[in-house]
């Protein structure tokens, strides 16, 4: 008897398929949820640089360029305008104290001299006859006090004697009182004459210290208009080295024209200009660093000039200890300028990265250093040697510091 095979509904070989489908199914939405979908490229690690983050002293400082220049510098200034008659000394010459260096020659200015001169010896001559005259009159005085007082000593002896003749009857009363008068008009004569010797005494004393003082101003006054010649001479004003322009003999020079200058030799100062976005930071002590001949060298701000100009101010630095001995005027040196004290922060090297991603982010590397993934980070200031890391990496993270130009803004770096 035949007997109904019933038809399976799901037979291995349905199965297999549904499973491998499902299989595939899997696998498509578990690369699609799970799987790193970041662009990527493969760096080869001789071709980077790798930096490891550390914390330490952190010391912010700007990097600038100045200007060697003498550390004194006496200008030469024309007071007195002319023509150059003799030129002593050329630029570049060594020169003492009081050496000559220029000699200019102008006849109006010295007729004008000679004229003031001339003016100024006539008033001192009429100061001095006037005080003569006072003296004169004052001996004058004196003499006639002499004489007054001689004559009443012999008439007052005289007098005495006439009036007890006069009382004895003896004398007649003519003889008595031409006697009396004569002694009475002496005392009244040497009262005036006193009383006239005392006032101008008193005036003679005032007049005479007027006349003094202005012959003492007169005197000073005839001595700077000799030194008005003098300044025609121009003279080293210390011990220095000559820098001017070319001059030569005939040459108009204006007054106030600067013909040029003397600096002291073997001393010497930076100028340093500075954007003035650093003028509430800098102030006189702060140091700096300069690399001379392969040997650093220490500075000190020592003035702040305090005019802003074009966005630009101007410090003034000293060199601390020793100086460099083959430095010239004019040579530049870059310089590290410190700004404030050293304070404690997380620091990651100086790079090229910072070019390409204005210090944003930066490629950290994983802890097996096969890879190197984007990661955002904010950066503080800057040092000569470092960054400070205000967020994003800790002590101890390695980064990429070298440029990142030809990364093109991948995500994952693929180190090998």
């Amino acid at each position: 008897m035949d007997k109904r095979i019933e038809k399976k509904k799901w037979p291995l070989k349905r199965v297999a398929v549904y499973a491998g489908g499902l299989a595939i199914i899997l696998v498509i939405l578990f690369q699609f949820v799970f799987s790193d979908r970041r662009s990527k490229l493969n760096v080869e690690r001789k071709k980077i640089i790798i930096s490891t983050v550390t914390d330490g002293a952190f010391q912010e400082t700007i990097p600038e360029t100045g200007t060697v220049t003498p550390s004194q510098i006496f200008y030469l200034d024309a007071i007195e305008g002319g023509a150059i008659k003799k030129v002593y000394a050329e630029s570049g010459s060594i020169l003492k104290k009081g050496d000559l260096i220029v000699e200019l020659t102008n006849l109006n200015r010295e007729l004008s001299v000679l004229s003031q001169e001339a003016s100024l010896n006539e008033s001192i001559n009429r100061v001095r006859e006037t005080r003569l005259s006072l003296e004169q009159n004052n001996l004058n005085h004196q003499q006639n006090l002499a004489l007054i007082t001689n004559e009443l000593e012999k008439l007052a002896p005289k007098y005495e004697r006439d009036k007890q003749l006069f009382e004895g009857g003896y004398i007649s009363k003519q003889d008595f009182e031409t006697t009396e008068a004569d002694y009475k008009y002496n005392l009244k004569r040497l009262e005036i004459t006193s009383a006239s010797y005392r006032k101008d005494s008193m005036n003679m004393k005032s007049q005479t210290t007027q006349l003094n003082e202005s012959e003492a101003r007169m005197i000073k006054s005839l001595k700077r208009v000799g030194q008005i010649l003098d300044n025609l001479v121009i003279k080293s004003p210390i011990d220095g080295q000559l820098s001017t322009p070319q001059l030569f003999e005939g040459q108009s020079i204006n007054p106030g024209e600067r013909l040029g200058q003397v600096d002291v030799v073997g001393s010497y100062k930076v100028r340093v200009p500075i954007d003035e976005v650093y003028l509430a930071r800098i102030h006189k002590g702060l140091s700096a660093t300069t690399t001379y001949a392969g040997k650093e060298y220490t500075l000190k701000i020592t003035y702040i000039y305090p005019t802003v100009s074009n966005g630009v101010f101007t410090a003034d630095m000293k060199f601390e200890g020793e100086q460099p001995k083959d430095i010239k005027r004019g040579l530049s040196l870059r310089m590290t300028i410190a700004l404030g004290e050293p304070s404690e922060a997380i620091l990651v090297p100086l790079g090229g990265f910072y070019n390409d991603t204005g210090g944003n982010w930066i490629y950290v590397l994983n802890s097996d250093e096969t890879k190197a993934e984007k990661r955002k980070i904010r950066l503080g200031r800057k040092s000569k040697l470092y960054y400070e890391v205000l967020e994003g990496l800790q002590p101890g993270d390695k980064v990429i510091t070298s440029t990142y130009q030809n990364f093109n803004n991948k995500d994952v770096l693929l180190l090998n």
